[in-house]
């Protein structure tokens, strides 16, 4: 049976896969294993909840507050707010658990459940495990003044966006900014953010019905953002993503500046100020080779995880890391977040514009990239992907090929039903032949 939890939490077609039920069973079963491990601190377990734009997140709200508040848990409703804004209120607070209701970039029909521990950090592999293997589980339901209560979190964006403009050690005064929210959770947050940090701010796709989330439009979608920063005279624009975990780019000219030259601004502005002791990058392995090449000049390490900001979290704890993120956009920068921030990398990306006097593409310089080109096949059995013997023979072919020119990563993803491709050479012409015939052949021997 697969796995209940993929690399973000739990997604799905909303009131298909991610039902009101499931919602309900998986929000008692995470405080009965939370309970157990000891995590809520004192005999009133406290949650905070927050959700997207998506209509279905209403319900999926009150459904995970009435499974919370039945099991006991005292439950306070955020609203709509980012998911790092989430994580940001549980740490702040002191609450013992947060739940986010969102599936990032994917559609509007989708939705997803994610759980946070105390502290704000995402729970463990073994702790989600430990989730899924309690629920339909019989329980002693609490009685009377027992059970929980759901009430209102009051201003919750205002306690965010002080936080993100509080990490500045500059304002962002004279550059003026297209910041495009993806019809998302950052609609409000996120321009607030950044006129609050002092940048003059046009704003697209800040829709709040969420009918139209990600559609056309945020960090998966570019071409609406580089039309306007272009038409708008702008210095740059910022693009999040449904839950604002993520943040790209684009430059005065309209040209993308994606997660690994994010990661490579912020890493040479941090070592600059001596606030990377370690000297060290955490990226995943979807990284481009021009990010560690970059980073090998300027003498930071790169060190690399699989791919999940989870994991990059993980990585950066066990070294003490201050910095580390995916070629998406999800950058963590642990002094002031327990997970990737598209808001908070935004408004740092801009910092150093300003502190430099820079423009962002004489910035963004310092990674030249690779070509690289990525598909992902649908229609097949992903996880064949690592066993399958063509497969695996056909990779290893083109790796010999490539020798230390490029190469090649081949993946199922941990939130959608399809296997990545990915491939770098030194042309565009031979990373798009390798990776249309690498593609084919995944589709024809994981074929469903």
């Amino acid at each position: 049976m697969a796995r209940l939890f993929g690399t973000d939490g739990v997604r799905g077609r909303a009131n298909v896969d991610i039902t009101a039920e499931l919602a309900v069973e998986l929000s008692v079963a995470a405080a009965h294993v939370l309970a157990t491990l000891g995590a809520f601190d004192g005999a009133r377990p406290r949650a905070i909840i927050a959700r997207d734009t998506r209509p279905s997140g209403d319900f999926l709200a009150a459904a995970v507050s009435a499974g919370l508040a039945s099991a006991g848990v005292d439950v306070e409703d955020a609203g709509v707010l980012a998911t790092p804004g989430l994580a940001y209120l549980v740490q702040s607070s002191g609450a013992d658990l947060g739940v986010m209701l969102s599936a990032s970039h994917n559609p509007a029909a989708d939705n997803g459940i994610k759980f946070f521990a105390r502290g704000g950090t995402k729970l463990p592999d073994e702790v989600e495990d430990a989730v899924e293997a309690r629920m339909h589980e019989q329980w002693d339901r609490p009685q009377g003044d027992r059970v929980g209560t759901i009430r209102p979190y009051p201003h919750a964006v205002d306690q965010y966006v002080g936080h993100l403009v509080q990490t500045l050690s500059r304002p962002l005064d004279g550059l003026t900014v297209v910041a495009d929210c993806a019809n998302g959770a950052a609609y409000e947050s996120g321009p607030a953010a950044l006129r609050a940090a002092g940048a003059t701010v046009h704003v697209i796709g800040d829709r709040t019905d969420g009918k139209l989330i990600n559609e056309d439009c945020g960090s998966t979608h570019l071409e609406g953002l580089q039309e306007a920063v272009v038409r708008l005279g702008a210095d740059a624009g910022v693009a999040f993503d449904g839950d604002a975990d993520r943040c790209l780019a684009v430059d005065a000219d309209g040209s993308v500046v994606d997660g690994d030259q994010i990661m490579g601004i912020l890493a040479l502005a941090l070592d600059e100020r001596g606030e990377l002791p370690d000297h060290t990058l955490v990226a995943t392995v979807m990284s481009n080779l021009g990010l560690r090449i970059a980073m090998r000049k300027a003498g930071i390490a790169l060190v690399q995880t699989a791919v999940g900001d989870r994991y990059v979290l993980e990585e950066m704890r066990r070294g003490n890391h201050p910095l580390g993120g995916e070629q998406s956009g999800h950058v963590v920068m642990s002094r002031h977040a327990t997970t990737g921030d598209g808001e908070l990398t935004a408004l740092h990306l801009l910092q150093r514009m300003a502190e430099t006097g820079s423009t962002l593409a004489e910035l963004a310089a310092v990674v030249d990239r690779l070509p690289q080109v990525m598909v992902n096949v649908k229609g097949v059995d992903k996880t064949r992907a690592g066993i399958d013997h063509g497969v695996l023979q056909a990779v290893a072919e083109a790796e010999q090929e490539l020798g230390d020119t490029g190469r090649v990563l081949l993946r199922p993803s941990g939130t959608e039903p399809v296997v990545r491709v990915m491939v770098e050479a030194a042309t565009l012409g031979q990373a798009q032949t390798i990776t249309d015939r690498l593609s084919e052949i995944v589709a024809e021997r994981l074929a469903l």
